[in-house]
């Protein structure tokens, strides 16, 4: 997606498509600035290899729920990712180790991990947590019906590459029906965050060329935001 110097590209942590849309992007637009989905914690995690799930220390202060989540959500991405054979996180690496190749500028847009988890651990809600072990089951039992009412057939699911549009937008929306706290603290106040620290980038260089690499489900939202404070219709904190 792109407006004026700006260019947003919605990846998936485990696809190889993403790896080469970045090399596409920084061959063709050569950017001035690259604004990655990444705080210092989870930057520093990915360049030392080291796993960005927090460790039982974290607990007090990220609360148990935040913990499980990281741990549990990491230990999917890795498994899926080695079924691709691309280790989770890798196009963000990717856009880092470009940029720092080309001399450009890193901007880091995303709201610290530990605020995060720890938002998630006071908000998520019973009736969620509930509707979380409902939902695996089913997924695990009931596969092809699972897949059924999301629209994807079993065969047409390509982990190698970024979920369509339409697909990225049924399973926003699901999330956001079923867990509607979860959607708030991991997709809808991250997505202001993102687009508010991308415009202040707009604003302070305003003649350079953005690169922003963000997950896909957060790249539509994210560009109508900026696009919106851009024309002057939503102020920038």
């Amino acid at each position: 997606m792109k407006y004026k110097n700006l260019r947003i590209i919605g990846t998936s942590h485990i696809a190889q498509q993403s790896l080469d849309e970045i090399e596409r992007a920084f061959q063709q637009h050569k950017p001035d600035i690259v604004a990655v989905e990444l705080d210092r914690k989870r930057l520093h995690a990915l360049l030392s290899d080291e796993r960005a799930s927090p460790n039982l220390s974290a607990i007090g202060k990220v609360g148990l729920k935040g913990y499980l989540f990281a741990v549990i959500g990491g230990f999917l991405q890795r498994k899926l990712g080695n079924i691709v054979g691309v280790k989770p996180g890798s196009e963000m690496k990717l856009a880092v180790e470009l940029a720092k190749k080309m001399s450009t500028k890193i901007a880091l847009i995303d709201q610290d991990i530990e605020i995060t988890l720890k938002k998630f651990s006071i908000r998520i809600t019973w009736r969620e947590k509930f509707r979380f072990v409902v939902d695996v089951f089913n997924s695990l039992l009931f596969k092809k019906k699972v897949l059924a009412e999301l629209g994807i057939g079993q065969d047409a699911l390509d982990l190698s590459k970024v979920p369509g549009k339409e697909l990225v937008k049924r399973l926003i929306l699901q999330l956001k029906k079923r867990y509607p706290n979860v959607y708030d603290v991991l997709v809808d106040e991250r997505n202001k965050i993102m687009a508010n620290n991308i415009s202040k980038l707009i604003h302070k260089f305003p003649d350079e060329n953005i690169l922003v690499v963000i997950g896909a489900g957060h790249e539509d939202e994210v560009f109508a935001m900026v696009k919106k404070s851009m024309q002057g219709k939503v102020d920038i904190i």
